[in-house]
């Protein structure tokens, strides 16, 4: 018998980065997205987007259109965080890891960071906390606009 994970998709085995957004982070935006470019198998549970790239996609080789959602695979976000920014409309949630170069290239940029709660990830069945803070980023005016309602916009 196959077992079901908490998004109703058959459980495979997680990787290290298979932690997802919780749905309050987007019933607190109030955006839909039309673009989710790192989105777990079987599609986001909790992201309101149009379309969606799963890890057998590859979301990096895709055409990226509209207003975009990123989580990416925090094991290496720089390519990742490249392409969102060249790109220039959406929201992305990283890590804030210290040392990393990307992050020189978020603090550089247009975008605007709002730093939170530690947020508490699905994962599998369970929620749960990762050991690093993260930091919502956004590009572009009505992103920026909608980051204001997880709290300050710097």
């Amino acid at each position: 018998m196959n077992q079901q994970n908490l998004f109703g998709q058959p459980q495979t085995e997680l990787t290290s980065d298979d932690y997802y957004t919780p749905r309050w982070v987007f019933d607190t935006l109030g955006l839909r997205f039309d673009l989710d470019v790192a989105s777990p198998p079987g599609g986001p549970p909790f992201v309101p987007c149009d379309r969606y790239y799963t890890q057998e996609d590859d979301g990096l080789a895709q055409p990226w259109h509209g207003l975009v959602w990123m989580n990416p695979p925090y094991s290496n976000p720089k390519p990742w965080v490249d392409r969102w920014l060249d790109h220039g409309n959406g929201l992305a949630l990283l890590p804030m890891a210290k040392g990393c170069r990307w992050l020189d290239d978020l603090w550089t940029s247009t975008a605007r960071l709002v730093i939170t709660r530690r947020v508490r990830f699905h994962r599998g069945e369970i929620t749960t906390e990762i050991s690093f803070p993260t930091a919502f980023w956004a590009i572009g005016e009505e992103p920026v606009e909608a980051l204001a309602r997880l709290g300050k916009v710097r």
